[in-house]
């Protein structure tokens, strides 16, 4: 059987399998496809039955073809716009006093006790 589907096609299809690990698509009706958990979504899917049911009709986009073992790698996230990641912001330096800077564990200790009005 030749596979008539190319790398970067993104194509419909729908849902015929779900196992642990990802999902089946056929993408007609002799070829089906593979979507790994990891092509589900962007991020973590810890269960992909919380995203994919058997019977939805999906879009998908071709990753790879092995037309020695008739299988086609398939991707949904790769249809799907990535979200927005918020630029981190950059932490305030801190204003310099007095306990800035490298205290020993001794200077430490003396401030301490008189903190916690430790009598002798």
């Amino acid at each position: 059987m030749t596979i008539k589907y190319e790398i970067g096609q993104v194509l419909e299809g729908k849902v015929t399998g779900i196992q642990p690990y990802g999902a089946f698509v056929a993408l007609d009706d002799e070829i089906q496809g593979l979507v790994h958990i990891s092509e589900v979504t962007h991020g973590y899917v810890k269960d992909i039955n919380d995203y994919l049911s058997v019977g939805d009709e999906v879009k998908v986009k071709v990753l790879q073809v092995d037309e020695e073992n008739n299988k086609v790698s398939l991707s949904i996230r790769a249809t799907e716009e990535a979200p927005q990641v918020k630029p981190k912001q950059p932490k305030q330096k801190q204003e310099e006093s007095q306990t800035a800077g490298f205290n020993t564990l001794k200077d430490k200790l003396e401030e301490w006790m008189k903190q916690s009005d430790y009598k002798k």
